[in-house]
């Protein structure tokens, strides 16, 4: 054993993490390397079989492939659509999601392996270092971690590629095509290079899940995702586990040009950043997901809960995963969805996907109330009461400002006059009823 014991690597095989595990041993660890299977779109499990391979060519002292696809879509993805988890209202939290996964995943590894420390491949400007070292900690607080990246004077990515072609570590990225991608079954996230002027349109070489809209087919096409208990369970009927349904619904979806995300985002760290986005599937299922919650929940219900989703959301992408707050708030989710359980229909063509039809047992949707034709059963002469009453409150401070800015000799004649019609309108109704009330108990 090296003198500074073991490390486990969070390893992708990307540029990053490929030039860390080399620099790692240069630094004097025994390296183990950790990938995550997270239904990568653009990767088979051998590729990612080969990843772990890559690692073991490149020195490490023992390689996990830990396939958690099911888990991470149980376990995270499924507590998201509950939330209908988007950053800023803009996009499906992706990166955010993933990374507690493989924690977990971590720390048992380096719990097994007797590690020291575990590593990640994180800049300093990133929200992600943030995220491994927030979320390891929650899990081990003994375990200590390392961000070399943040350190090392390989600041460029034209820089660490020339690191790596002199170190003979093969990687895909080019100074020509330097985008950093990650990516799971939720999405793919795309940035640097020619990105980073938000003025650049994204090539089209960066989009990989979604079809061009200009090129999409031209013939429309309807889906129905069916949902229990507030997860997705059903696609036209056929029903699937919550891992190949969101693979399905990508492929469906993101072939009519549907799911491309370009924004502005602001990071943990202070800074804003142009992002891409590909989520195809998780747009189309928290598009429909809102949908159906807004047939089977009280209004009251949806307003508190559209308030906590982007605290919920705020929670995970700051790393705060395994944290209190977010624990609660996810139990105040799971106990919303127990009755949204139904049906909804998207219309996909040409990169747009609109929502055209909704059903539930549990609806909340009362034909004879909200109908304007025959079988109606609402109680119109409910409705002035009603707004005497809510209004009461309004009513009475608008009485006093009016006093008081008469007093104060700040209304117009027209106002104080017609003031003067109403006090006198108020008084005669006060009489007739005080003479009525004499009357009837004579």
């Amino acid at each position: 054993m090296s003198e500074k014991g073991k490390v486990v690597l969070a390893y992708s095989g990307g540029l990053d993490t490929s030039c860390l595990l080399k620099y790692l041993q240069d630094e004097g660890y025994d390296v183990v390397s950790c990938i995550a299977s997270l239904g990568q779109p653009s990767s088979e499990r051998s590729d990612i079989e080969a990843i772990s391979d890559k690692a073991k060519s490149l020195g490490a002292v023992a390689a996990y492939d830990v396939d958690i696809r099911d888990e991470f879509c149980e376990d995270f993805v499924a507590k998201a659509i509950y939330a209908n988890g988007m950053y800023e209202n803009k996009y499906p939290l992706l990166s955010a999601l993933s990374r507690p996964a493989i924690c977990r995943h971590l720390v048992r590894v380096a719990q097994k392996e007797g590690a020291v420390a575990v590593a990640h491949g994180c800049t300093g400007k990133g929200n992600d270092q943030v995220r491994f070292e927030l979320e390891c900690k929650a899990l081990d607080p003994t375990l200590d971690i390392l961000g070399p990246v943040r350190s090392w004077n390989l600041t460029t990515r034209s820089s660490e590629i020339e690191y790596a072609q002199a170190h003979g570590i093969p990687v895909d990225a080019t100074k020509a095509s330097p985008y950093s991608i990650d990516e799971n079954v939720w999405g793919r996230a795309i940035e640097c290079g020619v990105l980073e002027n938000p003025w650049n349109q994204a090539p089209k070489g960066a989009w990989s899940i979604t079809v061009d809209p200009e090129e999409a087919p031209d013939e429309a096409r309807d889906v129905v995702i069916g949902f229990e208990a507030g997860l997705p369970v059903s696609i036209d009927g056929q029903r699937m586990k919550l891992y190949d349904l969101v693979a399905a619904l990508n492929g469906i979806v993101g072939s009519h040009g549907f799911g491309r995300i370009d924004m502005i985002e602001d990071r943990l760290v202070g800074l804003k950043s142009r992002e891409c986005y590909e989520q195809p599937g998780a747009l189309a299922i928290i598009m429909a997901h809102k949908q159906l919650e807004s047939l089977c929940l009280p209004g009251d219900v949806l307003h508190v809960k559209l308030d906590l989703e982007h605290e919920w959301s705020r929670q995970v992408y700051n790393g705060l995963w395994y944290s209190p707050l977010k624990d609660a708030l996810d139990a105040f989710f799971a106990s919303t969805q127990k009755t949204v359980t139904g049906e909804v229909r998207l219309h996909l063509y040409k990169g747009s996907c609109t929502v055209t039809g909704s059903r539930a047992d549990s609806s909340m949707y009362d034909f004879g109330l909200a109908t304007y034709d025959k079988g109606d059963t609402f109680d119109r002469t409910a409705a002035k009461g009603f707004m005497d009453l809510f209004g009461l409150p309004n009513r009475v401070w608008a009485e006093r400002r009016l006093e008081r800015e008469k007093a104060a000799g700040l209304l117009g004649a027209a106002q104080i006059q017609a003031m003067g019609v109403k006090e006198a309108e108020a008084a005669g109704t006060n009489q007739a009823s005080a003479e009525g009330s004499a009357s009837a108990g004579k």
